[in-house]
C-alpha cells in the first residue's frame, strides 16, 4: 500500500528567516522563466520548500498578495511532480499578473533546469 500524497503547504515547506534565504541566493543556481527568477539548491530533505520574494515594485499590496497565493498555489498542487530535495526561493519580477498554468510551467520549467545543472556537476 503507498502513501497517499499530501498537498500541503505547511511550515515544514516553507524557508523561514534570513539565514534559509541568505543560503539559497549565495549558494543556489538561478533559472529565470518568464517573470520569475527561481534559485535553488538542494536541501538533503525529501521534500522541497519555497520561499518567496515580492518587492513592492511588482504592484501594490492588493496585486502582491494575489500573486503570492497564485505561486503558494502552484506549488502545492504540483510539489509531487517536481524533483525532490531542493530549497528554492521565487523572486517575482514586475508584470501584470498570469493565470496559475503560467504559473505553474515557469516554476516545473525552471526547477527541471535547476536540477539537470545540479546533477551534471554535483561537486557543489
Amino acid at each position: 500500500m503507498t502513501t497517499p500524497k499530501r498537498y500541503s503547504f505547511g511550515h515544514a515547506k516553507r524557508l523561514h528567516g534570513n539565514r534559509d534565504f541568505g543560503r539559497v541566493f549565495d549558494l543556489g543556481r538561478r533559472k529565470t522563466c518568464g517573470p520569475l527568477i527561481v534559485v535553488g539548491i538542494p536541501n538533503q530533505l525529501e521534500h522541497n520548500r519555497m520561499g518567496l520574494s515580492v518587492s513592492r515594485k511588482v504592484g501594490n499590496a492588493v496585486k502582491r498578495h494575489r500573486i503570492k497565493r497564485l505561486l503558494r498555489e502552484a506549488f502545492r498542487l504540483n510539489q509531487h511532480d517536481w524533483p525532490k530535495g531542493y530549497d528554492m526561493v521565487v523572486v517575482v519580477r514586475p508584470h501584470q499578473t498570469r493565470p496559475l498554468t503560467d504559473y505553474e510551467r515557469c516554476m516545473e520549467t525552471a526547477l527541471n533546469s535547476i536540477h539537470q545543472r545540479q546533477s551534471q556537476s554535483p561537486s557543489q
